[in-house]
């Protein structure tokens, strides 16, 4: 099984230089954490204010207030899923296999429309043929470092039509996978990936699959 890596400076890059395998991605405007902002939510879901998304990670001693993001399930045109390796920067559960990607919804932005946005800002490529699959997803979970994720966080499935360039400082490397292999792997070694994702996973996410 070989995954393609992203790349860190496409301008810079000769293209002969690089494995067929690989993929090339870069910074695109918009992704950067200093400029989002997420939404908290209250116990019941309603919006309750919102935080920079650069501080609102915390270890699990300070604890991460409950906010609003999305998880995005990607299927290529042979039904294959994309998986996607966490960049080694990422604050939170950084090097990990998960799925296509993740985000937050802006301030006035529904989940289903961020997840378009940010399809093309983090996988370089758009997503049609976006579905709810587990629309009341909740789940809390800390890192090897001690950062909580703790989140209502909508599970969609989407489609894409050709290989992601991802941004470089998002994802490390991807892959595509057969689902039942996905399963297979996720039934024999969950803790191998993201625990949202075994989560999903458990919960039926991959369902008709």
């Amino acid at each position: 099984m070989t995954s393609c890596a992203a790349q860190p400076d496409p301008a810079a890059a000769d293209p002969h230089a690089v494995p067929q395998t690989s993929e090339q991605g870069g910074t695109r405007d918009g992704h950067r954490d200093a400029e989002e902002v997420v939404v908290l939510l209250a116990e019941d879901g309603t919006p309750a204010g919102t935080e920079p998304k650069a501080t609102v990670h915390r270890h699990q001693n300070e604890g991460t207030p409950l906010h609003l993001a999305f998880s995005c399930h990607v299927y290529g045109p042979d039904g294959r899923f994309l998986l996607t390796r966490r960049a080694l920067a990422k604050k939170t559960f950084p090097g990990v296999w998960t799925n296509g990607f993740c985000g937050h919804p802006g301030v006035e932005e529904t989940p289903a429309e961020a997840v378009g946005r940010r399809a093309v800002q983090e996988l370089g490529v758009p997503v049609h043929s976006v579905e709810p699959v587990l629309p009341d997803f909740r789940y809390r979970a800390v890192d090897a470092a001690g950062v909580e994720e703790n989140e209502i966080c909508p599970v969609f499935r989407a489609q894409t039509d050709g290989d992601p360039a991802p941004v470089w400082d998002e994802v490390a490397e991807w892959e595509w996978v057969q689902v039942a292999d996905l399963t297979a792997a996720l039934a024999a070694v969950p803790a191998a990936f993201s625990p949202w994702l075994a989560q999903q996973w458990r919960q039926g996410a991959f369902e008709g699959r």
